[in-house]
């Protein structure tokens, strides 16, 4: 669905995209992360066909973004990080304009404006004028707005900022709804946990360059700094501890929240024989639980570092 081929965008002797590569498959949620003037937006504008690259290849359903702009602009719906409103607007004359622009049928247009209205939750201030409605209900407001013409790809930068934990939650479930309805949706954000979640796949791009992309898992699984174990005991701390340190293919022990948790090289053979260790030397474990390192540790990693 979406292709991008070593894109490259230079301003003057600074190059914000270097040789970006990435796939997203149709109805997947991609989930796109780097660190501010990483180079996410300037992907985003070009996948929108509205700035072109210094070199390089991106298609949005087959299209060429470069050459074949109007074919592109009618199969997305783009969300930048920063839009406007118009002050004397209600909301549903917001979504008729939009929905006119795109060339929707005046027939169609009430019914469009009714749907999106539904679908983000907000038909009971379809008569308040967008000036006056807060952050989040201003980004479902710009959300609605890129979908009057049912665009099959959506390019989202940053939907979340800004909005405080219940709206990022509410904004979560519109996207996992579009996702269920066919959209193919690349999404901009800072915050980690939430892409966990969210996202089927992930692509972590730092100073212009892809650092890692693929499924969640397969990121967070190649990018992990080691095994982690949580583990739990009766009143033997470091008594524990002083029987995991030495122990072969322990990396690191420490104490967290109440908890130990061991860093380790190896696999579940290894993490069997460290509670083999721990119960031979009498230790009584009240829970043992693999942890998985997340999105935070991968992009971490990614960014401090060379990722092949």
């Amino acid at each position: 669905m979406i292709a991008v081929q070593n894109l490259t965008k230079v301003y003057g002797k600074r190059a914000a995209l270097d040789h970006v590569s990435f796939e997203v498959p149709e109805r997947e949620i991609f989930g796109f992360v780097g660190p501010n003037g990483a180079g996410k937006t300037t992907t985003l504008r070009i996948l929108a066909a509205l700035l072109e690259p210094t070199e390089g290849k991106a298609y949005i359903d087959g299209a060429d973004v470069t050459k074949e702009r109007e074919k592109v602009h009618a199969r997305i719906g783009y969300m930048p990080d920063f839009f406007g409103v118009y002050d004397q607007l209600t909301l549903a004359e917001y979504l008729d304009f939009y929905a006119a622009c795109y060339r929707q049928p005046k027939s169609r247009r009430q019914k469009i404006v009714e749907d999106l209205l539904a679908l983000v939750g907000m038909t009971e201030r379809k008569n308040q004028l967008v000036d006056t409605l807060s952050r989040g209900l201003k980004q479902r407001a710009c959300l609605a707005r890129a979908l009057v013409h049912d665009p099959a790809v959506l390019l989202l930068d940053e939907p979340a900022s800004g909005l405080d934990p219940r709206a990022r939650v509410e904004m979560r479930e519109i996207l996992k709804e579009l996702q269920g309805m066919g959209k193919t949706i690349i999404i901009s954000s800072h915050i980690l946990p939430e892409l966990t979640e969210l996202c089927t796949m992930i692509g972590i791009i730092d100073h212009g360059r892809m650092r890692a992309t693929g499924s969640v898992r397969e990121v967070i699984a190649r990018l992990s700094s080691g095994r982690r174990l949580r583990i739990n005991v009766l009143d033997e701390k470091d008594a524990a501890i002083e029987v995991l340190t030495p122990l072969a293919g322990i990396r690191h022990v420490e104490a967290v929240n109440g908890s130990i948790e061991a860093e380790y090289d190896g696999d579940e053979r290894t993490a069997s024989d460290i509670l083999i260790a721990l119960t031979g030397a009498g230790i009584r474990v009240s829970s043992f639980t693999p942890v998985d390192g997340g999105l935070e540790d991968a992009f971490l990693k990614a960014t401090s570092e060379e990722v092949g």
